[in-house]
């Protein structure tokens, strides 16, 4: 959006202004039986496409001077051909006047929307920490939806008064406002559970009994609890979330599949037992890729899956922001355009001046 100036705006596009110096040229060269005077409004008309009230009137009264100079030249000042033509010029320029100030306060309408968005996302997805424990910590958002930066999709890092960080990343079923709801009810539940709670199961139970007194019918959250020690072993719960993917130092990368499936978040009284928690140790160098299905889903134009295995190179970066910058970057381009669904992602890297 255009910022707002208190005089004339010296940043006119001059499309506008070469349509009429085109409508000029030609009315110019082949006569007055062309009857090109009412293709002055075409001024106006593409000045309301990019620009403010006072824009649309700065096109539309040359414009209007311009077809009562060529009616005049043509000898046809007066006739109802030129009073059309005029009055066309004078009805395209208020339209586009209107048009404009109606566009700018959808402008200011959605600023503020994403201005709320923000906020919003500041007190869902706060920013993580760099460090916990012996690994840096990146995150990554990227929203289905086109105006908001949220969506359904979570995460949170907390630390523990035992000395260890508790780390979730889930997906809420569904899409807009009812999902962004469920994901404050699992982040706040998250918070409020894993300072007082001993383990992960604990924890799982917590926010299973949050969303029980939230969610009706079918509505579910997909996540994946993980609980990083100081010597670098990571304990995972995955509640019917896609697996984390490990990238080991020399690049070889893995599924952390569960040893055990379990229903998701919500759904606990229709399915089997809970999830069974799962160890595995970082080495130094080695990273811990957990994600939402908006990553592993994404299509190409053939329809074939995002391959994130075969992409796990990508995380070579040094800087784990700037890994997972390039994760995101190429995960775009494989969809080549916008995402279809709201993608997550955080990269647990064991540091390389840790102990392995």
């Amino acid at each position: 959006m255009q910022p707002r100036g208190t005089g004339v705006d010296l940043r006119l596009p001059v499309l506008p202004f070469a349509a009429m110096a085109a409508v000029a040229a030609v009315g110019l060269s082949a006569g007055p039986e062309v009857g090109h005077l009412a293709l002055f409004s075409i001024g106006p008309a593409f000045a309301c496409v990019s620009g403010t009230v006072r824009r649309a009137l700065l096109v539309g009264a040359p414009a209007f001077v311009l077809c009562t100079a060529a009616a005049c030249y043509d000898g046809l000042f007066g006739s109802r051909r030129a009073t059309v033509a005029l009055a066309s010029v004078a009805g395209v320029t208020a339209a586009a006047a209107l048009a404009a100030a109606l566009r700018r306060r959808a402008e200011r309408e959605l600023a503020d929307v994403r201005s709320v968005a923000e906020a919003a996302q500041r007190v869902l997805l706060r920013p993580v920490p760099t460090l916990a424990g012996p690994v840096r910590l990146a995150v990554s958002y990227t929203s289905a939806a086109a105006a908001a930066r949220i969506g359904g999709d979570l995460y949170e890092v907390v630390p523990t008064l035992a000395g260890t960080t508790r780390v979730v990343v889930g997906d809420v079923r569904g899409k807009g406002l009812d999902a962004v709801e469920t994901a404050a009810v699992v982040l706040g539940a998250f918070r409020e559970a894993t300072p007082d709670e001993p383990d992960l199961e604990a924890v799982g139970a917590r926010i299973e009994r949050a969303l029980d007194r939230r969610l009706d019918g079918e509505e579910f959250v997909s996540a994946i609890l993980a609980e990083i020690t100081a010597d670098g072993t990571v304990t995972l719960l995955n509640y019917g979330h896609p697996p984390p993917l490990v990238v080991r130092a020399d690049s070889r990368a893995r599924w952390a599949e569960p040893a055990r499936c379990a229903p998701p978040l919500g759904l606990a009284g229709l399915g089997p037992a809970g999830p069974e928690a799962h160890d595995l140790r970082l080495g130094s160098g080695d990273q811990l890729l957990l994600y939402t299905d908006g990553v592993t889903e994404t299509r190409d134009h053939t329809g074939e899956f995002y391959p994130l295995p075969e992409r796990a190179g990508l995380l070579s970066v040094d800087d784990p922001d700037g890994a997972l910058e390039a994760l995101r970057r190429d995960v775009a381009a494989h969809a080549a355009g916008p995402l279809k669904d709201d993608a997550a992602m955080m990269l647990l890297r064991r540091r390389s001046d840790e102990p392995a």
